[in-house]
């Protein structure tokens, strides 16, 4: 989370003193309120498009980015801060422009006589610019409503998955819309100095992976076609286990990460953790739990030998650390990764020392038992919270049943509340919080 907010605010602060540099050098003091209008429409312009140009960068999952941003969870995250970010820039940016007009419309305010604008017949560019100022204006304005309503309609949790993919492809076409208005009234003296090239390279980069969405070439060299091998239900669990057995090439995944599984084309791909170690013959587990409409329906819906696509890996969720002690907390469905990094430990031990929290509300002898296999085998102790006879898990918990808490890396997965919660205990107790890593498993 650090370096997310580090970027989102290091990156506001950037742009906005580049836009300050540029409207100094050109500076005098405004005369009047349309004067300090024209001003604020420019810096809210110039905020809007920019977050609105890396929240389109994000959004072809760029995993180059990964290691900086701490996993592809993060980043849908400060996917999400900028996408918000740009809505209220915009709906800013949009009074602006609107709210002046109809103060002037009710008798409020009284426009400044302009006369007609010059024709720059030694600047061409400048005078096309000019000539389709009222077209940007018009596209603009018809992209920002589209936009606002797609933007809402993402940040509505009860908006079912399998249309908000579909509706939030369409954001690409607003945002070209916005690009070619940005570019068309941005101060024509910006683009001579710093914060033109800047813009330049921001737009530019928005616009590949605006037409990347649009085309569906998103991550295409990170996706494998492979069927349904087996499926396993826990019915008192509520969960299925899926084994795809891969048909093209998988490079392979590290345990903690997860991929995009296309398991019907009308629903589209969603999000899951791996839950099987790599061994190099093609198969991959995932263990999912019916937490949605469409969860729900998979024991019902996928067979044996259906074909399916997988997209990935995914995700900085790696138990990679310095220290030689480890605490992982795998609460509920969340433990799915902490058996992926067992299996991998059965196989290639990492010398260090683990203890295995797993609070669950549901016990299931069976699914215990495999736990309990797969801990032995890896060398992890293993402590099973049942809440019905064990209570609750809290800091205080761990901390007694962990003496050597101080000297350990705490990995986390599961409810984010309770993550939280977790989380500030035991900073206050005195873990840094540098060595608590918590998977946020929420693309919206």
């Amino acid at each position: 989370m650090r370096n997310i907010q580090r970027f989102f605010g290091a990156f506001l602060c950037i742009l906005t003193g580049l836009w300050l540099l540029a409207e100094l050098m050109t500076w005098s003091a405004p005369a009047n309120f349309f004067a300090w209008r024209a001003i604020l429409m420019q810096y809210s312009g110039v905020l809007g498009i920019g977050v609105m140009s890396v929240a389109m960068v994000l959004a072809v999952r760029p995993v180059v980015f990964e290691p900086y941003l701490g996993g592809l969870d993060k980043m849908y995250r400060l996917h999400k801060w900028l996408g918000i970010s740009g809505l209220v820039i915009s709906v800013a940016h949009w009074l602006l422009a609107q709210g002046t007009k109809w103060a002037v419309g009710w008798g409020w305010l009284q426009r400044p006589r302009r006369g007609p604008r010059p024709e720059l017949l030694d600047a061409p560019i400048q005078q096309f610019f000019l000539s389709q100022r009222g077209l940007a204006e018009s596209m603009g304005e018809w992209a920002f409503y589209a936009a606002a309503l797609l933007m809402v309609l993402a940040l509505v949790k009860r908006f079912p998955c399998r249309y908000f993919f579909k509706t939030h492809r369409l954001l690409a076409v607003a945002y070209l819309a916005l690009v070619w208005h940005s570019v068309v009234l941005l101060k024509f003296d910006y683009w001579g100095g710093v914060l033109g090239p800047v813009m330049a390279v921001l737009m530019a980069a928005g616009t590949v992976a605006a037409l990347m969405v649009l085309f569906r070439r998103v991550a295409v060299g990170r996706q494998v076609v492979g069927e349904v091998a087996a499926i396993r239900r826990h019915e008192s669990l509520n969960v299925v286990a899926v084994d795809i057995l891969c048909k093209g090439r998988w490079a392979g995944h590290e345990s903690g990460q997860f991929a995009f599984v296309t398991l019907h084309d009308d629903e589209g791909p969603h999000p899951y953790t791996i839950s099987s170690a790599w061994t190099g013959d093609g198969h991959i587990t995932f263990i999912i739990k019916a937490l949605g409409d469409y969860t729900r329906t998979l024991s019902e819906r996928l067979h044996i030998g259906d074909v399916v696509k997988i997209e990935g890996p995914y995700g900085q969720f790696n138990f990679q650390g310095a220290h030689k002690r480890q605490i992982w907390v795998g609460a509920g469905i969340g433990i799915t990764p902490f058996i992926a990094r067992m299996k991998a430990l059965a196989a290639q031990p990492d010398g260090k020392s683990i203890d295995l929290f797993h609070p669950t509300a549901v016990y299931d002898d069976h699914a215990i038992g495999l736990m309990t296999r797969d801990a032995e085998a890896a060398g992890v102790r293993l402590h099973v919270l049942w809440s019905e006879r064990d209570g609750l898990l809290n800091a205080a918990r761990l901390t007694g049943l962990v003496p050597e808490w101080r000297d350990a890396d705490v990995w986390f997965c599961g409810p984010a509340p309770f993550g939280r919660s977790l989380k500030k205990d035991l900073i206050a107790m005195g873990l840094p919080e540098s060595r608590f890593h918590q998977e946020l498993f929420q693309m919206r």
